[in-house]
């Protein structure tokens, strides 16, 4: 024991002029002011505050860029610049398309394709609300329009985004007019279907009687290259 105290005392004595050395130390201010912190504190990320990195700049920041407004953005950016704009390939095929006089078109009716030619009966798988026979309904949503040689189609969906395969591009209106006229509301026969439950005796009977409607496609016109150039110059003015 009095070895242990005699090695402790005299580590308390040598350890004394190093703790007196420590008094004569100058201190630091913390400060905003940039003249007081020393230049590898300021142009390092650690230990500074919010004020004093608004009051200094850092050179090594990226200056701000504008993003470019010449670059389409999203996958509706072609669908726009083929049906505003008139592409070299619809400047020359369109004359051969409306040269050859029999022409089909594939139209969109509430989200469902047909496969049209004038002339033709349309019976919808559905009724159409607020129609009635004799009425006259214009046709604008259309991705193929064809004769015999020649095809216009509707750009499709850009490959590998979220909208490839649930949006669906048509072709712009202003190339086309078909018209279809309502004929009538046909209905099928009544049908009766019985539905029962597992160890009950009670049978229930539902009723169903669905209705359809008619069309009939009368006019089905392609527009010249000179006519669509002058409905495109109108709503451009």
């Amino acid at each position: 024991m009095a070895l242990f105290a005699r090695t402790l005392r005299r580590s308390l004595l040598d350890a004394r002029p190093a703790l007196q050395c420590t008094r004569g130390l100058t201190t630091v201010s913390h400060t905003l002011e940039t003249g007081n912190v020393p230049d590898s504190l300021l142009h390092s990320g650690q230990h500074t505050s919010h004020e004093l990195s608004q009051k200094v700049e850092s050179p090594l920041a990226p200056p701000h860029t504008p993003p470019s407004s010449s670059v389409p953005a999203g996958p509706n950016a072609r669908a726009d610049l083929v049906a505003r704009h008139l592409t070299p390939s619809i400047r020359q095929l369109l004359p051969l398309l409306t040269s050859q006089p029999a022409h089909y078109i594939t139209a969109h009716i509430h989200g469902r394709p047909y496969l049209l030619t004038p002339g033709d009966t349309v019976r919808l798988p559905f009724l159409m609300p607020h129609v009635k026979a004799g009425d006259v309904l214009r046709l604008t949503r259309a991705t193929h329009i064809g004769s015999r040689d020649y095809t216009l189609k509707a750009p499709a969906a850009v490959k590998g985004t979220a909208d490839h395969g649930k949006i669906v591009h048509y072709l712009d209106e202003r190339l086309f007019t078909c018209r279809a006229t309502v004929v009538g509301v046909e209905s099928e026969p009544m049908r009766i279907m019985e539905k029962t439950k597992r160890r009950q005796r009670h049978t229930k009977h539902v009723f169903s009687k669905h209705k359809y409607t008619v069309l009939r496609v009368g006019e089905l016109e392609v527009r010249s290259l000179d006519e669509y150039e002058a409905v495109l110059n109108k709503g451009k003015a």
